[in-house]
């Protein structure tokens, strides 16, 4: 096993509660105090992307004003 298998073994995962549970587009995100980690939720075993908190934010800012 790889270090970043490792380490997101260990990370608390959350899935979107808009995630329904027939299998669609989905991504599941682990915050810490310093970086979020954010994969996909049907292939956890691929690896994470790892981006700061600010550009995470931004990021959701960005996509609820477009719902």
């Amino acid at each position: 096993m790889n270090t970043e298998q490792s380490q997101a073994q260990s990370l608390h995962w959350f899935k979107s509660s808009y995630s329904g549970g027939e299998g669609g587009e989905c991504i599941e995100v682990a915050a810490l105090p310093h970086s979020v980690h954010i994969r996909d939720s049907k292939d956890t075993g691929r690896g994470f992307l790892t981006v700061s908190p600010a550009s995470w934010s931004a990021f959701v800012g960005h996509t609820s004003r477009r719902h």
